[in-house]
């Protein structure tokens, strides 16, 4: 009873903010002259180059698709690799998606390379950024199968070195970005810290994401006590804490970052797809979907935690790209790796490589180079 009060106030405020500012992104990824924030709060689209939103868009067939082929990729994961693990179909791996105004420029790797040659792209957060860490690797190796590369793991970070090129593309886990220590009490999830952050610096391109271990409870739940302001907590409403932790994230942004030296971006929210009523269909899950949502809008409508995020970014101080990519991401029921994965036996919520995150990285490129 005693966080019904705080929740229901939250709740309703960040809702009712979300209807009348959104998160925009900067139309110029060079870093602005000023300090003054990059996600704006003003009621226009969000645009890219000035006039064309992205994000909002439908997916269409493209007989050209998949961006490679993921027997010639050595960098996924089993837990990605659907065709790998008997995915009796391959249509899902064939959509492209199109926004509503304008063109998505095509991933070109060799444009890629010469721009960040000898740069640090690091993606930092959950399994999710793993996907998206994995498939950028084989969107580029796909380009260039003889150049020399390496792997290395050394604990949280994961290291691929495209060596002809001076590319590394670094992938650091941490699944709240806020900090998880083991105490005398337990494994404590603390909100008001990030000494992890340390890893972050000296990147060229940072790309964040969180989300989905806020969710998980019993034995699915890493932490035992949620620490804040020295207080320790057996629990907390799952979207205060979110908020709150996101909240500290942004102010390592604030306080540490750097734009004329680090671009930042952060991962919409991922969603999942096992309940089936989020698209009209109560009875199913991802289990055996062959296509995409097609409809005008998603029936689940927009998750809460998206204006979590969204509520976050509008208060930074520093320049963040969102990559907006929920919605789309939602309407990709088909591209889960279902039963076929290496790791779990039903999975309605990483994805399949090729795939969706390789859409990701196509809206990082236009990013990048806009």
């Amino acid at each position: 009873m005693g966080f019904l009060l705080p929740t229901l106030f939250l709740s309703l405020l960040l809702l009712f903010s979300s209807h009348q500012t959104k998160a925009h992104q900067f139309n110029n990824l060079n870093p602005p002259t000023t300090t003054a924030t990059t996600i704006s709060n003003s009621s226009t689209e969000r645009k890219l180059a000035g006039t064309c939103n992205l994000f909002r868009g439908k997916w269409v067939y493209d007989a050209s698709y998949p961006l490679y082929d993921p027997s010639s990729c050595p960098f996924i994961d089993p837990q990605f690799n659907c065709q790998k693990y008997g995915r009796p179909d391959s249509q899902y791996q064939k959509y492209r998606w199109q926004p509503l105004t304008c063109s998505l420029p095509r991933f070109n790797a060799l444009d890629f390379l010469a721009k960040y040659r000898g740069k640090k792209i690091m993606f930092v957060g959950d399994s999710l950024s793993l996907n998206q860490f994995n498939s950028l690797a084989c969107m580029i190796h796909s380009w260039v199968p003889k150049t020399r590369t390496s792997f290395s793991k050394q604990s949280a970070i994961s290291t691929i070195t495209f060596q002809d090129y001076g590319l590394q593309l670094f992938l650091f886990r941490t699944p709240y970005l806020v900090d998880l220590d083991r105490e005398n009490v337990g494994n404590v999830l603390k909100l008001d810290s990030i000494k992890s952050g340390d890893a972050w610096r000296g990147m060229d391109v940072l790309i964040f994401n969180t989300w989905h271990w806020w969710t998980h409870t019993g034995n699915a739940q890493p932490w035992d006590y949620i620490q804040e302001g020295g207080k320790l907590y057996k629990d907390m409403n799952r979207f205060i804490a979110f908020y709150k932790g996101l909240t500290t994230w942004a102010r390592w942004i604030n306080i540490n970052v750097n734009p004329t030296q680090t671009k930042v971006f952060f991962l919409g929210i991922s969603p999942v797809h096992y309940e089936g009523r989020d698209w009209n269909q109560p009875a199913k899950s991802c289990m055996r979907e062959t296509q995409p949502f097609f409809g005008l809008k998603y029936p689940a409508g927009t998750p809460m935690a998206w204006v979590i995020v969204n509520k976050v970014l509008n208060r930074l101080k520093k320049p963040v790209y969102f990559l907006d990519v929920t919605t789309l991401s939602q309407y990709r029921k088909d591209a889960h790796p279902e039963g076929y994965s290496g790791v779990m036996s039903t999975d309605c919520s990483h994805w399949c490589l090729p795939g969706l995150p390789d859409t990701w990285n196509v809206l990082l490129h236009a990013a990048l180079f806009g």
